[in-house]
């Protein structure tokens, strides 16, 4: 994936999300996480260095991080050096059991990591960012990990369905319009979008690696109006980039849906799915 061609986001859309994403993030991965990584066994342990990929503004670091023991590196790539300093900056100091956390930065281009580069990497993650690479782009990250041994968190994925209440009869034209904006063609790259999670368990099976799903929905209510507005927009919008003859109506279904959500009468759930792969050795009798 190439430096130039990843679209660059917004500080303040990073942290208006940020809640909504650790609530939603699916906990039920860390089980088989920390049993592979060994961290709940009372012993001394290594550190443990985790590669965040596409890291943002930290937010996967400052969720994850408090939820390790033992002593933790973190490494965050991005391409873009404000965020990179940004996270670096607010990245926990102390793992679960006041385990020292340390940082390191890394800006470029995430798509070329090798087996090698790995070396020596206990965890790899990502956040938001399997929707927005293509399935070779997939198949290249599953061939480092599982070739370096590493086992992998994508956390939030888009899972192509979003359920609204009240229910508006353009609902699903907007949704449709949106998903295949998800799956675009961007500067020659075939974007997987809604597809992504059903490629990820593919491509990291065929790597010898066992895949875990779990679920990760936004779920937003009155509470939580800033983000509703901002996401409405967003998803929106692109539906509308998509098919330019739905603009007309799509305009006037954002006015309805926005006075919904100011007056606190809407409420969205934006289905998110997160995907563990572990070598399969560490998570026999798992079922995914």
């Amino acid at each position: 994936m190439s430096v130039t061609d990843r679209p660059r986001f917004a500080p303040d859309w990073l942290a208006l999300r940020e809640p909504a994403d650790a609530a939603a993030r699916a906990v039920g991965l860390l089980d088989p996480l920390r049993e592979h990584l060994g961290l709940d066994r009372p012993r001394p342990r290594p550190v443990l260095v985790v590669r965040d990929l596409g890291c943002g503004s930290g937010s996967m670091g400052r969720w994850l991080a408090p939820r390790l023991r033992g002593p933790q590196h973190w490494v965050l790539h991005d391409h873009d050096a404000e965020l990179l300093e940004l996270a670096a900056a607010r990245m926990p100091r102390t793992g679960a059991d006041g385990g020292r956390v340390t940082v390191s930065t890394r800006q470029g281009d995430i798509g070329r990591l090798t087996a090698a580069e790995l070396s020596g990497t206990g965890l790899v993650t990502a956040s938001a960012l399997l929707d927005l690479l293509t399935h070779e782009e997939v198949d290249a990250l599953a061939a480092a990990c599982a070739g370096a041994g590493c086992p992998v968190l994508l956390a939030l994925s888009v899972a192509g369905r979003v359920e609204l209440s009240p229910s508006d009869p353009l609902d699903g034209a907007i949704s449709g319009a949106f998903n295949d904006h998800q799956r675009r063609l961007d500067h020659g790259r075939r974007l997987l979008g809604p597809d992504a999670v059903a490629a990820a368990r593919q491509v990291f099976a065929a790597r010898g690696m066992d895949v875990l799903v779990g679920s990760s929905p936004w779920r937003l209510g009155a509470g939580d109006s800033a983000l509703t507005a901002e996401w409405l927009r967003g998803w929106v919008g692109a539906a509308r980039e998509q098919r330019p003859d739905l603009a007309p109506r799509a305009t006037a279904y954002l006015r309805r849906r926005m006075e919904a959500c100011e007056a606190g009468e809407l409420r969205v759930v934006v289905h998110h799915s997160d995907v563990l792969a572990l070598p399969a050795a560490a998570s026999a009798g798992a079922a995914a």
